[in-house]
């Protein structure tokens, strides 16, 4: 992606990027045990980090993909969203879907449908092919990594743990016991 456009899109987005303070909302964070951790300490921007352990995607049957060299981006209030690198991602079960996105600090994402089982889940996997990486995060170590969203899909799995989807449907975040929220998405939580 070129300088101009990269700017064009900075731009574009600097008024949603303006409205994220360091402020949280009041809220009543859940307690936090031995293993856990609250959605409320995950910084604005967004941090991207390595997942806690072996991912795995399954729809139809199908193993979709399978790794323990994901990354999850964690960003307040919200659940972990696991990225897989390609190359563990069956790609043959994974084909390019019409329509793009817009995320304040990664930038453009593109959508994937998963096929497999002689179904599709439309959409159920995205990616950003050039993620923004202006604000020196390390966003750039994502770029065409695939995530999927684990409503979408028929099952998945974290570090032997099974994900939900975080509340709302808008979200990609995968929730499992070892996170504590509350977690944005359900109704009244957009200013979060």
């Amino acid at each position: 992606m070129n300088d101009a456009h990269n700017r064009a899109l900075l731009a574009r987005l600097a008024p949603h990027r303006e409205g994220w303070g360091p402020r949280p909302p009041e809220v009543t964070r859940e307690p936090v045990g031995a293993g856990e951790e609250s959605v409320w300490d995950y910084p604005r921007p967004p941090v991207l980090r390595p997942a806690p352990g072996r991912v795995i995607v399954r729809h139809r049957g199908v193993t979709i993909a399978d790794t323990t060299d994901a990354l999850e981006m964690c960003e307040t209030a919200g659940a972990p969203v696991p990225y897989i690198p390609p190359a563990d991602v069956a790609m043959d079960h994974v084909r390019r879907a019409a329509g793009t996105s817009l995320c304040e600090w990664k930038g453009e994402a593109v959508y994937f449908d998963v096929i497999a089982g002689g179904a599709s889940a439309r959409r159920a996997a995205f990616a950003y092919p050039h993620p923004l990486d202006d604000l020196d995060q390390g966003y750039s170590r994502i770029a065409g990594w695939i995530a999927f969203h684990p409503a979408l899909v028929d099952e998945a799995w974290i570090d032997g743990l099974r994900a939900t989807p975080q509340p709302g449907g808008l979200y990609a975040g995968w929730v499992t016991t070892r996170i504590k929220g509350p977690i944005k998405g359900a109704p009244g939580s957009g200013h979060w």
